[in-house]
C-alpha cells in the first residue's frame, strides 16, 4: 500500500470512528434528557403540562369569562401575567443553547491556550511535546498464555469469562487445600 493510500484509509477510519463517537454521545444525551423529562412528568403532571404549553387552565377560563363579559381590565391583567411566564420548554431549549455555547466556547479557548503556550504548528509537534512532559506509563509483561489480540468483541468477552473461570478454580483450590 502506498502512502497516499494508507493516509486516505486513517482518515476513513478516523471520519467513521468520530461519527460513531458523535452519534453515540448524541443518543445518549437524548436517553438523559429524555429519563429526566418523564421523571419530571410522574412527579407533576399537572406543572409540567403548564410549562410544556406555556397555558393555566384557571387562567384560560378566567379569560374565557372576561371576553364574555367584556371585561377589558381584568384581560389586560391576564395579558400583563402571561407575558412574564415563558413555558418550561422555551426555557429548557434556552438554557440549552446557552450551555452548548459555553461549553463549546470554554473547552475552545481552553485548548487553543494550551495550544498556543506550548508554541506547536501542528499535530506531530504537540503530540511529541506532550509526550515528553506526561509522564511514561509503563507496559505490563505479557504472562504466558496472556492473550492481547482478538478477532471481534465477542471473541474478547468469551476470554474474559474463560479466565474469570480459571480465576475462581484456583481460588476454591486455594482455600480447600487450606482447610
Amino acid at each position: 500500500m502506498s502512502d497516499v493510500e494508507d493516509e486516505s484509509s486513517s482518515f476513513s477510519y478516523k471520519a467513521k470512528a468520530g461519527t460513531f463517537l458523535a452519534f453515540a454521545g448524541g443518543f445518549g444525551m437524548l436517553a438523559g434528557f429524555g429519563g429526566a423529562l418523564s421523571q419530571v412528568k410522574k412527579q407533576d403532571p399537572g406543572h409540567f403540562d403548564k410549562g410544556m404549553t406555556g397555558l393555566d387552565p384557571a387562567e384560560e377560563a378566567a379569560k374565557t369569562e372576561a371576553l364574555r363579559k367584556m371585561d377589558n381590565a381584568a384581560m389586560e391583567k391576564i395579558r400583563n401575567a402571561r407575558a412574564v411566564h415563558e413555558s418550561g420548554a422555551a426555557l429548557a431549549a434556552k438554557a440549552l443553547g446557552w450551555g452548548t455555547v459555553c461549553a463549546f466556547a470554554g473547552c475552545g479557548l481552553l485548548f487553543f491556550s494550551v495550544w498556543k503556550l506550548m508554541g506547536v504548528n501542528n499535530l506531530r509537534e504537540f503530540r511529541e511535546k506532550t509526550g515528553n512532559f506526561l509522564p511514561k506509563i509503563p507496559k505490563k509483561a505479557k504472562e504466558p498464555g496472556e492473550r492481547t489480540e482478538f478477532s471481534g468483541i465477542n471473541d474478547f468477552l468469551t476470554y474474559i469469562i474463560e479466565k474469570d473461570k480459571e480465576e475462581k478454580l484456583i481460588k476454591e483450590k486455594l482455600k480447600s487445600s487450606s482447610k
